[in-house]
């Protein structure tokens, strides 16, 4: 077994686990500090290569990890991981990812997000398909609407949460990343109009009530979001990830809350550092997902 940390964007040895950004190991471990790979050294040289190229995004994400309380009320951490996304904004790392991706438009498509009720039960849908329902602005105004009804409404006894199509929800659309040039006004749109602290906050009233339904590529804002559920109910062909580092950035929907809650700042940081995808019999093992169907 082998303990790694993060350091002035680098990546070097730690002393024990609990120090450790995360730890490597090529034998099954239930510690959630602990994840298994196939080959420690080829996924130390992948680790390598991912940090080098994104060392101020690998050493924010971690320094974020640490810093985040998973059992502290959740706009504190949504907060902090606000401010370290804003700052990896206006870095180096997402300008080269932004001219390296050239001019792009998110289209516009009506009812990004749909939802009916059936007596207490409140369904939501990202309703995306062609873009394996990739988070956008509108859908986030839709979703914060559509999430409103079951904040102030008691007779709401149940959320779903689920997507139409191929995919639940295939993370933010990269066609629109970039369209916020000030920082800070992202920083508030991200903290004052939060999907994730409404999910936190409906999933605290109603439990395993609120729950989420995922398939498909369940990837980035729409594993953070999902995380925030009471239950997380996943098919078998789900994919499981969180790629924001290779946009030199870390994950900015509250995914260092509420996944950090449910598998430890460990295993995030792997999911995070390496932008490997997990399918949904690890995340059952590891506690992100509460049942495969």
């Amino acid at each position: 077994m082998i303990h790694l940390s993060v350091a002035d964007g680098t990546l070097v040895a730690a002393a024990t686990a609990e120090d450790a950004t995360f730890s490597l190991a090529e034998q099954p471990s239930e510690d959630r500090r602990v994840v298994t790979v196939p080959s420690v050294e080829a996924t130390l040289t992948l680790l390598r290569e991912r940090v080098a190229r994104w060392p101020h995004a690998a050493a924010v994400c971690d320094d974020v990890l640490r810093a985040v309380d998973p059992a502290a009320p959740a706009f504190g951490g949504v907060v902090t991981e606000s401010l370290a996304y804003s700052t990896l904004q206006a870095g180096p790392e997402f300008a080269r990812w932004l001219a390296e991706r050239g001019p792009a438009s998110a289209p516009v498509e009506p009812d990004p997000v749909v939802a009916d009720r059936d007596g207490g039960t409140l369904h939501v849908r990202f309703n995306r398909p062609a873009r394996h329902n990739a988070f956008s602005t509108p859908a986030r105004a839709a979703l914060l609407e559509a999430l409103e009804v079951a904040r102030v409404d008691p007779s709401v006894t149940e959320v779903v949460l689920s997507g139409n199509g191929r995919s639940f929800c295939s993370g933010g659309d990269l066609a629109e990343f970039g369209s916020f040039t000030d920082p800070a006004s992202a920083h508030l749109a991200r903290t004052r109009h939060s999907p994730a602290l409404v999910l936190d906050e409906i999933a605290a009233r109603l439990g395993p009530a609120c729950r989420a339904e995922v398939h498909g590529q369940v990837l980035g804002s729409g594993l953070e979001m999902a995380a925030f559920c009471g239950h997380v109910t996943c098919l078998a062909d789900a994919t499981l990830g969180l790629p924001e580092l290779a946009l030199g950035l870390l994950p900015g929907a509250g995914g260092t809350v509420s996944i950090t809650r449910r598998i430890g700042r460990w295993r995030t940081a792997y999911l995070v550092l390496s932008g490997a995808t997990i399918d949904a019999a690890t995340a059952l093992a590891w506690g992100l997902v509460d049942a495969v169907t």
